[in-house]
């Protein structure tokens, strides 16, 4: 399978299926330390700790770059000294391949 990272996400139509359980298991294992959340619909989670606001608010400042260049958008919350991502599909309610694009991205990022 070609990383994830490498990726772009697609066109995500309402009728589109959202992913089995055994897809989640298997994309989730691609990604490190993200956590799935089970309500009010599935997303995947994942909290990046930095040493400072600055840090913070630039790492979010990547994510909401990368994610317009995806036309996908995440759940961004900013707090001091770390940034929550959370990734979901709006209009299928729950998790598609996209949320896990976006999130190898994230952690591309955040490594950089």
């Amino acid at each position: 399978m070609v990383e994830l990272q490498a990726q772009s996400c697609e066109a995500c139509k309402i009728d589109a299926p959202r992913l089995t359980d055994t897809e989640i298991t298997n994309l989730i294992s691609e990604i490190n330390d993200w956590d799935l959340i089970q309500e009010p619909v599935k997303q995947i989670k994942k909290i990046f700790s930095f040493p400072d606001y600055q840090s913070g608010v630039n790492f979010l400042n990547a994510v909401a770059t990368m994610a317009d260049q995806e036309d996908h958008h995440p759940e961004l919350v900013l707090e001091w000294g770390k940034v929550t991502v959370i990734w979901w599909s709006h209009k299928i309610k729950g998790l598609h391949k996209n949320d896990f694009i976006c999130a190898s991205k994230t952690d591309n990022l955040y490594q950089n």
